[in-house]
């Protein structure tokens, strides 16, 4: 009985040191930081610097061919492009995929904005960005300021993504 009272106290104590530590680790501000600098190609080959498109608000997604959330989002992604390209905002689609897979489903589908491939680079890049689960897709949201401001790994709704860009239209 003595012993029960003893792993009782220590299991209270574990957990009121749990929740304190958790209380003290929670941050009152989201975490910015710098979109850093990196190219990839496009279907054709033509290499693509991220920065081609600094001072815009940028939406850098990376999908696959293969994932059906990915090209779920797409045509949302292809409407927020054209309603708000006016405004700044300048979407990136990243396929971490092959080019040729890349290819064949960029025939099936009118894209109106730029789409780089990098199959393991582009999963380097995005590990850099926050992607530490390996999802797909995965969206990073950036400042015009070029801080990244918001990573979104699954998939991304038009209603959730406006929450986050319409702050940052002028």
């Amino acid at each position: 009985m003595k012993l029960f009272g003893i792993i009782i106290f220590a299991a209270i104590l574990a957990l009121g040191a749990g929740i304190f530590a958790r209380g003290l680790s929670t941050p009152t501000q989201p975490r910015v930081v710098a979109l850093p600098e990196f190219s990839l190609a496009d279907v054709s080959g033509k290499l693509h610097s991220i920065s081609e498109w600094q001072g815009k608000i940028r939406v850098i997604n990376f999908w696959a061919t293969w994932c059906g959330p990915c090209l779920k989002e797409i045509p949302e992604f292809i409407e927020l492009q054209n309603q708000y390209a006016d405004k700044g905002l300048q979407f990136i689609g990243i396929a971490v995929d092959s080019p040729e897979a890349v290819q064949t489903y960029l025939n099936t589908i009118n894209i109106n904005y730029p789409i780089l491939v990098g199959d393991m680079p582009a999963i380097s890049i995005a590990h850099q960005l926050g992607n530490h689960i390996d999802a797909v897709p995965f969206t990073v949201i950036v400042n015009p300021q070029g801080q990244i401001i918001h990573q979104h790994a699954g998939e991304f709704s038009k209603e959730q993504l406006l929450e986050v860009i319409k702050p940052l239209f002028n």
